[in-house]
């Protein structure tokens, strides 16, 4: 995998001035002893592990302050960015390098074939497994990512309606017939709380949307995570910058990516079915860089609008996000390295007993 340039000295200052924490619970206490989070902290203590989540918009570290806090924690790292979920989509999701991740053990990453479609229940069972695995031997999970829905899923208590072929079928068939405006109108008709959650554009939520509303009879926002009603015991660290200053961390991530072969690992994926991929292929900078490939945009227009389309997804991931008063916010873009890992073991270590 080609490794996106990064600012090594910071990166370094973030993850050694970290003590590792002993592996042994008994050196340090065991688990800590916290009560479930149900919206409200209650009087009952649990022996479950808490897990500790980093989350907030694109660009703003989350990747090597989860790994920094994993290190201090005796933690392992559990992946909510729903495109590190696919093998080969390294350089245009910046998954960190195996080098990158400092020995710590991550878990959710490249576990399917861009050519499967990302499920957030199935992820959702997979991450509460790995929670479990994890804090069954004594460490720490860190879950770490932007994707919303997908860390929701993963903490609260959040269930999923079933779904039936035939009917996304015929619905996938009117989104053809009809366009994503018509779908999205219908949307709105029968469930106004989803339609001004879901952009038309994401087609393939509002077609599961209308799945939802049709098996069920109820609408797909009433199966949304409430904020503040925990499935885990967790506590939870956001990072965020100024706007202008996370609109040029993108624009430069962007051409980092490019410079370091985006359009390469894009070509090479074409070739293992990155077409035929209901959800790889609609991915950020993915899906810009098959428009270029195909000939329907320069690579030059494909950068512009990866660098948009990213903008555009940030202000949603703080939208998303800053709904959720559990989130104790740290601002990226005016902490250093050193004084960031300190706020954010600061703001995770009392939950924790540390």
């Amino acid at each position: 995998m080609t490794a996106l340039p990064r600012r090594s000295a910071a990166r370094e200052a973030l993850l050694t001035a970290l003590p590792r924490r002993s592996a042994d619970p008994a050196a340090r206490g065991g688990l800590a002893r916290v009560p479930r989070v149900l919206g409200e902290w209650e009087d009952e203590e649990t022996d479950e592990g808490v897990v500790v989540a980093v989350v907030g918009p694109t660009a703003t570290g989350k990747s090597d302050v989860g790994v920094a806090l994993a290190r201090a924690l005796d933690g392992e790292v559990v992946n909510a960015d729903a495109s590190q979920l696919y093998r080969g989509m390294d350089v245009g999701t910046a998954k960190l390098s195996p080098e990158e991740r400092a020995g710590v053990p991550h878990h959710l990453l490249d576990v399917l074939d861009v050519t499967e479609e990302a499920r957030v229940a199935a992820y959702q069972r997979a991450a509460r497994a790995a929670f479990a695995d994890i804090a069954s031997r004594g460490r720490v999970p860190v879950l770490v990512g932007g994707s919303g829905l997908y860390v929701r899923a993963a903490l609260d208590a959040l269930e999923f309606p079933a779904t039936d072929a035939g009917v996304r079928a015929r619905l996938e068939a009117e989104l053809e017939a009809s366009g994503a405006g018509a779908l999205h109108a219908r949307l709105a008709s029968v469930d106004p709380a989803a339609a001004a959650a879901i952009l038309a554009s994401n087609t393939r939520r509002v077609v599961r949307a209308l799945e939802v509303h049709e098996l069920t009879g109820r609408p797909f926002s009433a199966s949304m995570p409430e904020a503040g009603r925990y499935a885990v015991p967790a506590v939870q660290v956001g990072l965020r910058a100024e706007r202008e200053v996370l609109r040029e961390r993108i624009a430069v991530r962007v051409q980092r990516m490019l410079d370091a072969g985006l359009v390469a690992e894009v070509e090479a994926l074409v070739g293992r079915g990155l077409r035929e991929g209901s959800t790889a292929r609609r991915a950020l900078g993915y899906a810009q860089v098959l428009d270029a490939l195909d000939g329907r945009t320069t690579l030059a227009e494909a950068a512009e609008a990866t660098v948009h389309a990213t903008r555009r997804y940030a202000r949603r991931q703080l939208s998303w996000f800053g709904r959720d008063p559990r989130v104790t916010w740290l601002d990226a873009d005016r902490l250093g390295a050193a004084e960031l890992r300190e706020a954010a073991l600061a703001a995770v270590g009392p939950t924790l007993g540390r």
